[in-house]
């Protein structure tokens, strides 16, 4: 147990002191990956805007957290940086670290998320677009679908909840859990 939360703990801090010249190349790098990335590809034709996160580090240990740091865009345009922080409670054991990138389907739903501290409710729930990533990454513990890999996607269901469409990609760590918890963000206009 002490040596999955020294690498919990190892994730978190790395995560922590990414360089500042690296950001814009980060978020790049970042919307090319879910532009590559199957079902997620097609929302960037289709949304008014959307919000990407390059790193969200998640742990826990009964009690979880998560945090991250992205920036928002309204057709295209680069409009202010957001930030998520996410409590979770329940049976939850580790640390990972994903790439988050949230579609808004239309004005409407862009001004409510950047229209102050904004929350997903713990039944929201995020599209995994990687056969690595757990079925764990969304605010309820569950997701609505998974695929076999970046360039294949597939998804149940409708992927529009309020407006608002959440896809999410692994880049590391290992993470047990069945915990319910929200996400919620802020807004600070560019």
């Amino acid at each position: 147990m002490s040596v999955l939360l020294r690498h919990a703990c190892w994730i978190l801090l790395c995560l922590g002191i990414a360089p500042a010249y690296a950001n814009d190349e980060r978020y790049a790098r970042t919307i090319e990956i879910f532009k590559a990335a199957g079902e997620s590809s097609d929302f960037f034709g289709k949304a008014y805007g959307y919000a990407v996160f390059p790193t969200v580090g998640k742990g826990g240990i009964g009690i979880g957290g998560a945090h991250g740091k992205g920036r928002v865009y309204e057709q295209g345009r680069y409009i202010g940086d957001t930030t998520l922080t996410q409590i979770s409670v329940g049976l939850q054991l580790g640390g990972q670290a994903f790439s988050q990138i949230i579609f808004f389907e239309d004005k409407r739903s862009l001004e409510e998320f950047t229209g102050g501290n904004f929350e997903f409710a713990a039944q929201a729930s995020a599209i995994a677009v990687t056969a690595s990533a757990s079925a764990q990454t969304s605010t309820t513990g569950t997701s609505a679908g998974l695929s076999g890999g970046q360039r294949d996607a597939s998804t149940v269901g409708s992927l529009w909840y309020k407006g608002m469409a959440v896809f999410t990609v692994a880049k590391g760590g290992l993470m047990y859990e069945a915990a319910i918890g929200g996400q919620k963000f802020s807004f600070t206009r560019r």
